[in-house]
């Protein structure tokens, strides 16, 4: 049989879907990609999708699965919406790739008035925290873009995922990993989540051995945490989960976009869930629902 994976056209999200595809060639079986554009590559308004913003980048992609199209779906787990679509299941989260995010400058280093670039909230709030002396500009794109804006000037720093951009074998000149001290990460981030059709045990069963516990464990424990919290990939909200054993050590931090407001929280638990209803627990006593509500779309 050949699995049909359904995947964004992108030059990250094909990179991530012949992973899989070589991941799946590795255990004997073969696969064929299938790109297709989703509304978010299309430009349309998050007011026009269900999920809001995730959903732009995986609603077509899901409809897609569900009527047959494709056999499953690769997303990158921080952007799928925090609830499974109906007779859709999350088959498997292969190991994970660094969750971090990279600080990539062009000289090497950030001074004082360098201009970072970044459009999420959740690095904005993290930024102005630790280093209220630089600026922050509103850059968009995807990583080619955004390096090429680099290199041109129109910023002095960037902040990327570490694993989008080993996937996509970019090694920048000067670039730092921010440990999570410095920059909690985006729930799901370096997490590959690979859908299926419920009723599908063709493709369930071939998806099995593809599922690596660790990595499964960290990316429910984030996504309860999104669930509970309500929240998603445009929000300042991060968390990251490490597994020692038998014990979930989950981080969260929610933030005001400006940094003056930011809560963070850690909780240790034996499953995913409790360690995110822990943390949502600590998050909300401390404020977190009224900083989320003054953000949310």
């Amino acid at each position: 049989m050949t699995l049909r994976i359904g995947t964004r056209r992108s030059s990250l999200a094909l990179a991530q879907a012949e992973e899989v595809r070589a991941r799946l060639a590795a255990t004997g079986v073969a696969s064929e990609l299938i790109p297709m554009s989703t509304a978010g590559d299309r430009g349309a308004p998050a007011e026009g999708s269900l999920a809001g913003l995730k959903g732009l980048w995986v609603n077509d992609i899901v409809r897609s699965l569900r009527d047959g199209e494709v056999d499953l779906a690769v997303h990158s787990a921080k952007d799928l919406p925090a609830e499974d679509a109906e007779e859709v299941v999350i088959a498997a989260v292969p190991e994970r790739a660094s969750p971090l995010d990279v600080l990539i400058t062009r000289t090497g280093e950030l001074q004082s008035g360098d201009r970072v670039g970044t459009s999420s909230l959740r690095r904005q709030a993290q930024v102005w925290r630790w280093r209220p002396d630089v600026l922050l500009k509103d850059l968009r794109g995807n990583v080619d873009t955004r390096l090429r804006k680099l290199a041109d000037g129109e910023v002095d720093a960037l902040i990327l995922a570490a694993a989008g951009l080993l996937r996509l074998g970019i090694v920048p000149e000067h670039a730092a990993p921010m440990s999570v001290a410095e920059m909690v990460p985006a729930p799901g981030q370096g997490c590959l989540a690979i859908q299926a059709r419920a009723q599908d045990g063709r493709t369930l069963d071939a998806l099995r051995a593809l599922d690596h516990r660790e990595s499964r464990l960290a990316f429910e424990a984030e996504r309860r945490l999104t669930a509970l919290l309500g929240g998603g990939c445009a929000l300042p909200l991060g968390a990251n989960a490490s597994i020692d054993g038998d014990r979930i050590h989950l981080v969260a931090l929610v933030a005001s976009p400006d940094g003056s407001e930011m809560i963070r929280t850690e909780a240790d638990a034996t499953s995913p869930e409790e360690a995110a209803e822990h943390a949502a627990d600590h998050l909300r006593r401390d404020g977190a629902d009224a900083i989320l509500a003054k953000v949310r779309p």
